[in-house]
C-alpha cells in the first residue's frame, strides 16, 4: 500500500473518522483528477464497503461514508490496486483548472509543488495541525478566493512578469498581505510563516500570528532573506524588554523537529463528526457549474446537491461520461465535478443525464445557495434531518434564495463555519433560527425540527411582501432585522396551533 501520513483530525485512509453512519475517509488524488474508469472503481468500492454515499467537499475532496475498520482496510487496498495516489502531508492546494485555464495569470502547479517539497524538508508535516493549509491561486475562471487557508499566494501581473502576493489567514477577502514577491521568495516566506505557526503548537493557525510577528516576517523580506527568519517565540519579556530572536539558519532547512502527534487508529472527532467540509467556504464569485473554456477544449461543471450523492448515481454519470468521450474528471471546490475531454456535442446529453440523476447542472440552482451538513441520521451529533429540510426549502422558496442559508445539525456548524444570513441549527430545543451569525450563536427563535422548513417558508413570505422593487432578499433581511425575522419564523408554529 501507499505510505499514508496520519495528521490528527483529518479522515484520510490511514485515519478514518467516526460519524453517525460509521467511519468516513477523505481522498485527495495527487493527480488532481481521475479518469471515468477510476471514479467508477472508487464508487464501486464505496458500494461494497461503505453505505453507498459519496461526497465532494467545499474544498474539493472526495469522501466515502459508512465504513467499518475492517472495510476501511479493504477500501484502502482497492484504492491502491486502482493505482490512485492519494496526497498526504500539509495541503498545498491549487484551483481545479490550474494549468489549463486560458484566463489564469500563471500556472500555480510548479510553485505549489516546490512549497510541498520545502514543507517536507523543513520537517513541518508532523508539527503543524491537521487543518493547516496553503493555497496557491493562479487566478482565472475559478479562483480559490472562497476557500479558507492559513497561507495564501495569489498571482498578479507585473512589468517583469508574474509576482505572487503572499497573505496570511482566512479567505481571499480577509487575508492579511505580507508581501508581493517572486517565486523563490514566495516559497521561502510561506515556509517561514508555517514554521512560526508550528512553534505555537499543533492547535495553531495562521490567524494566531500577532501583528508584531507578521511585521517581523515582512521586515525579514526587506533584508533580501539573507538573515535568519524570525521566530514565533515570545518577543516581549515579563519586564517589557526585548528578547533576542532565535531561529535556524534557513526557513527551509535545519528546522528543529517537534514530537510527532500520537498515531490513532481512528481520527478524533474534532469538529468533524459529520465529515465536515474542512473549514467550509465563503461566497464564490462563480460556482464551478456550467461550461468553462480551456486552453484546448472545455470543462463541464456538475455539482452534487449539498455535496452528497449515492455512489450508484456517480457510477451512472461517470459511465455516461466515458461513453461520450470524457477523459478526466476533476474534483472542484464548491462540491462539484469538472468533466474534461469530451467533444462539445457531448455536453448537453451529459447535463441531461446528470439532471435526471439529481445532480446540480445550473449555477442558478437554489441548492447552491444552501449549505447543509449530513445531519440525522448520518451524524451522531445531528439533531435535525438537514438534507430533507434543505430539499424542501429549495423546492418551495427558490425565488428568494439570493443569500446563503445554512442548515446545521448541531452548533458546530460544519458545513458553513462562517456567518450566514440565516442559519437553522438543531439543538435540544428543536430547530433554532440564527440571523446573520454562525451556528454557534444563540438562536432568536425555535420550532420543532420536523417543521423547520415551514418556518423558513413563513420568513420567505414576509420577504416577498416587504421587499421593495429591485431589492434583494438579502438586503430585505437586513432591513427587517433579527427580531422581525425570528417572529415570522415562530409565527408559523403559532398559526398551526390555532
Amino acid at each position: 500500500m501507499n505510505a499514508f501520513s496520519r495528521r490528527g483530525a483529518c479522515p484520510a485512509l490511514s485515519a478514518p473518522m467516526q460519524t453517525g453512519d460509521g467511519l468516513l475517509v477523505r481522498l485527495n488524488p495527487v493527480a488532481g483528477g481521475l479518469s471515468p474508469k477510476l471514479l467508477i472503481g472508487l464508487a464501486e468500492s464505496a458500494l461494497r464497503h461503505g453505505n453507498g454515499i459519496m461526497e465532494v467537499t467545499a474544498r474539493g475532496s472526495l469522501q466515502i461514508r459508512g465504513l467499518t475498520a475492517e472495510r476501511t482496510a479493504l477500501l484502502a487496498a482497492e484504492v491502491d490496486a486502482l493505482g490512485i495516489a492519494v496526497r498526504i502531508g500539509v495541503p498545498v492546494e491549487t484551483g481545479p483548472l490550474a494549468g489549463i485555464d486560458p484566463q489564469e495569470i500563471a500556472d500555480p502547479w510548479p510553485l505549489a509543488e516546490r512549497i510541498r517539497v520545502a514543507i517536507e524538508e523543513a520537517g513541518l508535516t508532523t508539527r503543524l495541525g491537521p487543518k493547516v493549509s496553503v493555497i496557491v491561486d493562479g487566478g482565472g475562471q475559478l479562483t480559490m478566493d472562497a476557500v479558507t487557508a492559513d497561507i495564501r499566494l495569489k498571482a498578479m501581473r507585473a512589468d517583469a512578469g508574474v509576482l505572487w502576493t503572499v497573505s496570511v489567514a482566512v479567505d481571499g477577502q480577509r487575508a492579511k498581505r505580507l508581501a508581493t514577491v517572486e517565486d523563490d521568495a514566495a516559497r521561502d516566506i510561506t515556509v517561514a510563516a508555517l514554521r512560526m505557526v508550528a512553534e505555537k503548537g499543533r492547535d495553531a493557525h495562521g490567524r494566531d500570528l500577532s501583528e508584531r510577528q507578521l511585521a517581523s516576517l515582512a521586515g525579514w523580506l526587506l533584508t533580501g532573506l539573507r538573515e535568519a527568519p524570525p521566530s514565533v517565540l515570545p518577543d516581549i519579556s515579563p519586564t517589557r524588554g526585548e528578547i533576542g530572536l532565535s531561529s535556524p539558519a534557513s526557513p527551509i532547512t535545519n528546522v528543529a523537529e517537534g514530537a510527532p502527534a500520537p498515531k490513532l487508529p481512528i481520527s478524533p472527532p474534532v469538529g468533524e463528526m459529520s465529515g465536515r467540509t474542512e473549514g467550509g467556504a465563503v461566497e464564490r464569485s462563480r460556482p464551478p457549474i456550467g461550461l468553462f473554456d480551456l486552453n484546448t477544449g472545455h470543462a463541464l461543471g456538475i455539482g452534487l446537491p449539498f455535496g452528497s450523492m449515492p455512489a450508484q448515481n456517480l457510477i451512472d454519470l461517470a459511465s455516461q461520461a466515458s461513453e461520450l468521450g470524457t477523459s478526466e474528471i476533476r474534483l472542484a471546490p464548491g462540491r462539484a465535478l469538472l468533466f474534461l475531454g469530451q467533444p462539445s456535442a457531448a455536453n448537453h446529453p451529459l447535463q441531461t443525464t446528470a439532471a435526471t440523476l439529481g445532480f446540480v447542472t445550473s449555477p442558478t440552482d437554489p441548492r447552491t445557495r444552501i449549505a447543509a451538513c449530513p445531519g440525522t441520521p448520518a451524524c451522531a451529533s445531528g439533531h435535525i434531518a438537514t438534507r430533507d429540510i434543505a430539499e424542501t426549502i429549495a423546492a418551495e422558496n427558490a425565488d428568494i434564495l439570493d443569500f446563503t442559508l445554512h442548515i446545521s445539525g448541531c452548533a458546530k456548524g460544519c458545513a458553513h463555519p462562517g456567518p450566514a444570513a440565516l442559519t437553522i441549527v438543531g439543538g435540544e430545543n428543536g430547530a433554532g433560527l440564527v440571523v446573520n451569525a454562525t451556528a454557534k450563536a444563540l438562536p432568536a427563535g425555535y420550532r420543532p425540527g420536523y417543521d423547520a422548513a415551514r418556518g423558513v417558508s413563513r420568513v420567505a413570505a414576509v420577504i416577498r411582501s416587504a421587499r421593495y422593487q429591485g431589492e434583494t432578499a438579502a438586503h430585505c433581511l437586513t432591513r427587517l432585522g433579527p427580531a422581525a425575522i425570528a417572529e415570522a419564523y415562530r409565527q408559523a408554529q403559532t398559526e398551526k396551533r390555532k
